[in-house]
C-alpha cells in the first residue's frame, strides 16, 4: 500500500470521496433491509404481526454487535483491507436473507439482516476514517462529506426495490435482497482504491502511547452528552422510521408509497452533508445538534397532524433532517474527545452503544405500532429530545464545552 502524508488536504479529501462512494453503494443495503424489512417480516408471520419489525431490529442489532469486531479488525488488517472484509460480511447477508425468503423462515431472514447489520458496522466506521484521516479544520467536513454519499443510497436502494421486489415472484422481496451481492462486490471494487497514511492503519503504537482509559474518555462530559444526542437522534429516528412503512400501508397507501417515502427521507438524511459540516465549523457542533432536535420535534409535530400521504413523507423529510443536524453534529463532538492512539476503541464503545439502542427502538417501534397505533411512536418524540436538550445544557453549564 502506498504510503503519504497524513492528513494533507488532498489526500484527505481524495480518502472522503472514496469513502463517500462506497457508502453510496454499499450503504444502500441499508435502505433495503429498513423499507422492506418490516413488510417481509409481515410476509412471513402468520396472524400474529407483532414481531414484524424484528427483523429490522436484527439489522440493527447486528451494526451493534458488529461494532466492536469491526473496529478490532479494521486495526489489524489496516482501513482498506477492514472495509472490504466489511462487503464480504454484507453480501453473506444478503445471500442469507435471500436464501430466508425461499425457504419461508422469518427467524433466518431476521439473523440474515443481523448480518448485514454487521457488515453495516464497518460502513459506520467510513465517518471517523475520513476525519482520522484529515487535518483539524476539514475533520467536520470530511465525516459530512462522507456522509453525503448517502444522497446516492437514497435513491439507489429504494429504486432497486421498486424494480427487483418481484424478480423471483412468487416469492415476494427476494431479487431486493439478492441485489445485496452485487451492491457488495461493487462496493469492494471501489474501496480497493483506497491509499491511506501509514498512521492511519489502524495499528496503534503501543510503546510510548498516550492513550488513556476507556473510563476516563467515555466520562468526560463532552463525550457524555456527545454519546447522548447521538444515542438520542439516531434511536428516534429508527424508532418512527421502522414504523412509518407499516403505517402508511396500514392506511391504505401502496407499498410503492411507502418506499417512496424511504427514499425522501434517506434523501434528507445525506442531503445536508454537503454543508453540514460548514455549519458545524462555523457554529459550532452544539447547535447543529440543537437544532436537530428542533426538526425531529417538528417531524412529530407533522406527523401527528394528520393521516396524508403529504404528511408522512413529510415528517419523514424532517425527521432525516433532524437525524442528519443531530448525528452528524454529536460524531463531531467525540471525534473532537479522544486522542488518535484512542481511537479505535473509543469508535468500537461509542457504536456499540449507539447501535444497541437503535436495536432496542426498532424493536419496541413494532411493539408499540401494534398496540397503541402511529401516533404513539411520535409522541415519544417529546419527553427524549427534552432530554438530549438537558444534556446540552449540562454540558454548557459544566464550561466543557470546545469548538466544534
Amino acid at each position: 500500500m502506498t504510503s503519504v502524508t497524513a492528513g494533507t488536504g488532498r489526500e484527505a479529501r481524495r480518502t472522503a470521496i472514496i469513502l463517500a462512494a462506497s457508502q453510496a453503494i454499499v450503504g444502500s443495503a441499508a435502505p433495503i433491509a429498513i423499507s422492506m424489512g418490516a413488510l417481509a417480516g409481515q410476509y412471513l408471520l402468520g396472524p400474529d404481526k407483532s414481531l414484524a419489525t424484528a427483523p429490522i431490529t436484527g439489522f440493527n442489532l447486528g451494526v451493534a454487535l458488529g461494532a466492536l469486531p469491526a473496529a478490532a479488525i479494521i486495526r489489524q488488517l489496516g482501513q482498506r483491507s477492514g472495509f472490504m472484509t466489511g462487503t464480504v460480511v454484507t453480501a453473506l447477508g444478503g445471500l442469507i436473507a435471500t436464501l430466508a425468503l425461499f425457504h419461508a423462515s422469518f427467524w433466518l431472514f431476521a439473523f440474515g439482516l443481523a448480518v448485514i447489520g454487521v457488515g453495516g458496522a464497518f460502513v459506520q466506521q467510513f465517518r471517523f476514517a475520513a476525519a482520522d484521516n484529515a487535518p483539524p479544520e476539514f475533520k467536520a467536513r470530511a465525516i459530512s462529506f462522507v456522509l453525503a454519499g448517502g444522497i446516492i443510497t437514497a435513491i439507489l436502494g429504494p429504486q432497486i426495490v421498486i424494480f427487483t421486489r418481484e424478480l423471483f415472484a412468487p416469492v415476494m422481496f427476494a431479487g431486493s435482497f439478492a441485489s445485496i451481492l452485487v451492491l457488495a462486490a461493487a462496493g469492494a471494487l471501489v474501496l480497493s482504491f483506497l491509499r491511506l497514511p501509514t498512521k492511519a492503519l489502524g495499528k496503534v503504537d503501543v510503546a510510548g502511547s498516550d492513550a488513556r482509559p476507556l473510563a476516563e474518555i467515555v466520562t468526560q462530559p463532552r463525550f457524555v452528552a456527545a454519546l447522548f444526542c447521538a444515542v438520542g437522534s439516531y434511536a428516534l429516528m429508527s424508532f418512527v422510521m421502522t414504523g412509518a412503512p407499516l403505517a402508511m400501508v396500514g392506511c391504505g397507501l401502496s407499498e410503492d408509497a411507502a418506499t417512496l417515502g424511504i427514499s425522501w427521507h434517506v434523501m434528507a438524511m445525506f442531503g445536508p452533508s454537503f454543508f453540514t459540516g460548514s455549519l458545524i465549523h462555523r457554529f459550532g457542533a452544539e447547535r447543529i445538534v440543537a437544532t436537530g432536535l428542533i426538526l425531529l420535534i417538528g417531524c412529530a409535530v407533522v406527523a401527528l397532524s394528520g393521516l396524508a400521504l403529504w404528511q408522512f413523507w413529510t415528517a419523514l423529510i424532517l425527521l432525516g433532517l433532524g437525524w442528519n443536524f443531530g448525528f452528524i453534529g454529536a460524531t463531531s463532538m467525540v471525534a473532537a474527545s479522544y486522542r488518535p492512539s484512542e481511537k479505535g476503541k473509543v469508535q468500537g464503545f461509542h457504536d456499540f452503544v449507539l447501535f444497541g439502542s437503535v436495536a432496542c427502538a426498532s424493536l419496541m417501534s413494532g411493539m408499540v405500532y401494534n398496540a397503541w397505533g402511529w401516533t404513539m411512536l411520535n409522541w415519544m418524540v417529546f419527553p427524549v429530545t427534552v432530554l438530549c436538550f438537558v444534556a446540552l445544557g449540562a454540558l454548557k453549564m459544566s464550561g466543557a464545552r470546545q469548538p466544534g
